[in-house]
């Protein structure tokens, strides 16, 4: 097992960044709770001392006290003071905001482009030329393979509706959305899996579209790119499942390379079994789930554009074991 995949963490808490635009981002809520805890202690504090210090006593003459009408000094206290403290926040807000937002990036950056789709994510890997040109790679879905130590640079595009890329221990939420193109950077500290959501409805599934960033050390991941460049492997003990796979509408939706399907509307199903889950990393990948998945999609993923095709149990035996064959 990977090292990656050995430290794998559910969490999701903002408090445990593992790049620079998340601790930024992190650096930013411990600044600005404690600029407002201080507002708030001094104020409360304030009313409180002056209830305990103005109280009526037995002693005291029930006269009405002193009004005062106005002070030139306390107004002007009360106008400069707020607005030197919205001034910091300000500053501090721009500084994390030239933080966090995409740059000028390294040489050596990698480049993806994220497509959000109803309901699962497709990643496009390319890889950039000394001029800046980029060349495809390779499409993949669901699970975005990164190296570590090595910035990341994502382009954001939208294959339907709005969506939202959010993985919060990398940084911060950015909406994908229709016919615009957004960006977002970030280079993990350390290897491991850290998932995210999409942060914005979408439909009936949304709450369902997980996000899984698998980061591996450099060894690994340049292993895991160069299995992923290859065509399908073409396995002569699952011959069945594939012509079955061949004779479908499956061909039209998905992409398998070295074979005759080339769909792109369904994820690119190539090095399937290279995947640790399936349906938006919701579903551990193996061959009961893909059993399940091809009988009826909708009992794992009601609302899936998939159908059901009606296949019987040995029919879908052998589409399984076709698919099980895709690592």
């Amino acid at each position: 097992m990977s090292v990656a995949l050995a430290t794998t963490s559910n969490s999701l808490s903002v408090f445990e960044a593992a790049s620079p635009p998340a601790a930024s981002i992190r650096d930013l809520f411990f600044l600005i709770l404690f600029i407002t805890a201080v507002i708030f202690l001094l104020t409360e504090g304030l009313i409180v001392y002056c209830i305990w210090r103005f109280r009526r006593k037995p002693e005291t003459s029930p006269a009405e006290p002193p009004q005062i009408y106005g002070s030139n000094p306390i107004e002007v206290a009360w106008t400069i003071g707020p607005a030197l403290v919205v001034f910091v926040l300000f500053l501090v807000m721009v500084r994390t905001v030239a933080a966090v937002r995409v740059r000028e990036q390294p040489a050596d950056a990698l480049h993806v482009t994220v497509i959000g789709h109803q309901w699962w994510w497709e990643y496009e890997y390319y890889e950039t030329s000394p001029s800046g040109e980029k060349r495809l790679l390779f499409r993949t879905a669901n699970e975005l393979h990164v190296p570590q130590n090595r910035a990341v640079a994502l382009e954001l595009k939208s294959a339907d509706v709005i969506h939202s890329f959010w993985v919060p221990r990398l940084a911060g939420k950015v909406d994908v959305v229709p016919g615009h193109t957004n960006h977002l950077w970030f280079q993990v500290w350390e290897p491991g899996v850290y998932h995210g959501q999409c942060a914005e409805y979408c439909g009936d599934q949304h709450a369902n579209m997980m996000l899984r960033v698998v980061v591996d050390p450099p060894g690994e991941f340049d292993a895991w790119l160069k299995n992923e460049q290859q065509p399908a492997r073409d396995a002569p003990d699952v011959r069945v499942g594939r012509q079955l796979f061949a004779s479908l509408a499956c061909v039209e939706c998905h992409t398998i390379r070295g074979t005759r399907a080339e769909g792109r509307f369904g994820p690119d199903l190539t090095h399937l079994m290279g995947r640790q889950t399936l349906i938006a990393t919701t579903t551990p990948n193996n061959r009961d789930t893909l059993h399940r998945w091809v009988r009826n999609p909708h009992d794992l993923k009601p609302g899936a554009k998939m159908p059901s095709f009606q296949l019987s149990e040995g029919q879908l035996r052998e589409m399984a074991a076709y698919l099980e064959s895709l690592r």
